[in-house]
């Protein structure tokens, strides 16, 4: 990947640093608000919404990554406790699934207390991490609610991360 370069300054909201790392990948975004940004990433299996938002009272850059899903009410069970699988594999952000909205949801929060700024680069992997992490679990939660796979086998298709280049 190309090195982002951006000129820091205590003046730069980190929203404005969303929009140019967001710039720098050719991302559809729309800006929402002075502190929300929305953006589009294609991924392998399926498009991921991501919305970051900076909440200034609490200091935290907040990071929500959805995509639809619909499961038979059924194996509402069996997605959840995949849900809690998959969480205990990773450490960056967490899985939910918002029922009434229909939604799988990869949320994450940056804390910048003390008026610390946002790296690009920072930025920058928590969107990768988002998108890869909705990427190695989709597979699963798809058995999950129509393979007629128990969590544990559904689990066993997430890839597990790399290492090094092949």
């Amino acid at each position: 990947m190309a090195q982002m370069d951006f000129i820091h300054s205590d003046d730069i909201h980190p929203i404005d640093i969303v929009e140019t790392v967001a710039a720098h990948h050719a991302w559809d975004f729309d800006r929402l608000a002075e502190d929300q940004i929305a953006m589009v990433v294609e991924g392998q299996w399926r498009s991921y919404s991501i919305t970051l938002a900076w909440s200034p009272g609490e200091e935290v850059l907040r990071l929500i990554c959805t995509f639809d899903m619909d499961p038979p009410s059924e194996r509402l069970p069996a997605l959840y406790e995949v849900l809690n699988l998959a969480n205990d594999q990773v450490w960056d952000g967490g899985f939910t699934f918002w029922a009434p909205q229909k939604l799988m949801v990869w949320r994450y929060g940056l804390v910048l207390a003390g008026d610390a700024m946002a790296a690009p680069a920072q930025i920058d992997q928590m969107i990768r991490s988002a998108v890869e992490n909705a990427e190695r679990f989709y597979p699963c939660f798809q058995l999950a609610c129509w393979g007629d796979a128990t969590p544990a086998a559904a689990m066993d298709i997430a890839m597990a991360e790399a290492y090094g280049r092949a």
